[in-house]
């Protein structure tokens, strides 16, 4: 019996052949779980710990199947939604939903069955791909993350850490060795800001890079691009100072905001948050890259 491969750690989902999560052909892990609520999150169903049932309206064909809840959560008349206060989250209605219009998000997966799900795809991933552990907050579930990367770390399966940056750096000296390369989010260099739109102070997440960074690690940094909140030359040099201090950068991903984090927040029953005058133009994304890469 292997104590480590029988931890459990709670996923939202795990999607195949994903190209921009790492280097190569990737197979992305995404657990739940986030200390940041950042007003342009991607994955809203990832920022609480908590299982969720989801609601997706266009795909439910009116049948009445998901009546056998017995909470009396599900709720027909000329609109069908869910009472949220009721649900009990049990997820009888997401089982004999016929159309998937009902989905838990939020499965309790040994890392054993994480890593024997990841095996299936080693025959796409050649020399630089592998698995990438993201969220929510990979660290947020820190024991079982950390013996996640040492069971893949076994198998032989490359390893990369998509993190928001905000968590306790004890747990860096045992996750450094495991993880090939970190995916590390500086979501804004202006201090007020960041707290404004995370709701976090971003002088944790800075130690923890630096702390990365001493330790050895390879270290990709991938910066969130909204238009309007931190598209200023005064972010991207920042960034771009940052990038150049450390040992073991590996470059800059620039990432456009995108409005369908919005619809997502609907399917948890929020509001359509989406913002499209978040969205920035190419050349705004261009001058970004290039400045942040120094290049500019």
């Amino acid at each position: 019996m292997n104590a480590a491969a029988d931890i459990e750690l709670t996923v939202t989902e795990i999607q195949r052949f994903c190209m921009h999560d790492g280097p190569g052909v990737r197979t992305t892990v995404f657990l739940k779980g986030c200390p940041l609520r950042c007003a342009w999150c991607h994955n809203p169903e990832t920022q609480s710990p908590e299982r969720q049932l989801l609601f997706y309206g266009k795909k439910c064909i009116g049948c009445g199947a998901c009546s056998i809840c017995q909470s009396g959560a599900q709720v027909f008349g000329e609109s069908r939604y869910i009472d949220r206060d009721k649900c009990t989250v049990c997820g009888r209605c997401a089982d004999v939903c016929p159309a998937s219009a009902l989905q838990i998000s939020g499965s309790r997966m040994s890392v054993s069955r994480i890593a024997d799900e990841a095996e299936k795809d080693r025959a796409f991933y050649g020399e630089d791909g592998g698995v990438t552990v993201s969220g929510g907050e990979p660290f947020f579930q820190p024991r079982g993350l950390i013996a996640l990367l040492r069971e893949c770390r076994k198998r032989g399966l490359g390893t990369a850490v998509d993190t928001c940056g905000y968590f306790d750096p004890s747990y860096l000296p045992d996750a450094v060795p495991l993880t090939d390369l970190f995916l590390f989010d500086i979501k804004d260099t202006d201090p007020d800001r960041h707290k404004k739109y995370t709701g976090a102070d971003p002088g944790l997440i800075i130690k923890n890079l630096y702390a990365a960074d001493r330790l050895g690690a390879r270290i990709r940094l991938r910066c969130i691009l909204v238009n309007g909140v931190n598209t200023d030359e005064a972010h991207y040099a920042g960034v771009a100072r940052i990038a150049a201090s450390l040992h073991n950068c590996d470059g800059v991903d620039v990432l456009p905001y995108h409005a369908y984090a919005g619809t997502k927040a609907t399917f948890l029953g929020l509001p359509d948050n989406g913002r499209k005058e978040w969205i920035p133009d190419e050349d705004t994304v261009r001058r970004a890259r290039l400045v942040m890469n120094g290049k500019l």
